[in-house]
């Protein structure tokens, strides 16, 4: 069955940096667009960042130029680099297969890594 299993997460300062890693499989991991969302605190699902299967990519407009959605399709992995980070930035991160348009083409999420933005 598919599995998303996100890693990478934890506390850090303002202006600082995070890798997120998301380790899939069960599925063409190649074949598939796939995307980063979010949930801060007391907040629904935000889309992040998506990656085609061609290596195009896409950001909500917070975070361009801040974060890097990255995949290594050998290893069927997907990355979020994370810079610059701010307390707005502050949440659970899920790793998704699919989204490429928009969150509501999220086929499955794993189970998410915490980010937290504070100093």
């Amino acid at each position: 069955q598919v599995q998303l299993v996100e890693s990478g997460g934890g506390l850090v300062q303002p202006g600082g940096s995070l890798r997120l890693s998301c380790a899939a499989s069960g599925f063409s991991f190649s074949s598939f667009s796939m995307s980063w969302v979010r949930q801060a605190p007391g907040k629904g699902l935000e889309w992040v960042s998506a990656i085609n299967y061609s290596g195009n990519t896409k950001y909500v407009e917070a975070a361009k130029g801040r974060f890097t959605i990255s995949r290594d399709n050998g290893k069927n992995m997907l990355y979020l680099q994370m810079n610059s980070l701010q307390s707005d930035d502050t949440g659970v991160y899920y790793c998704a297969q699919g989204g490429w348009t928009s969150i509501e083409t999220v086929a499955r999420r794993g189970h998410g890594t915490q980010v937290t933005v504070s100093s």
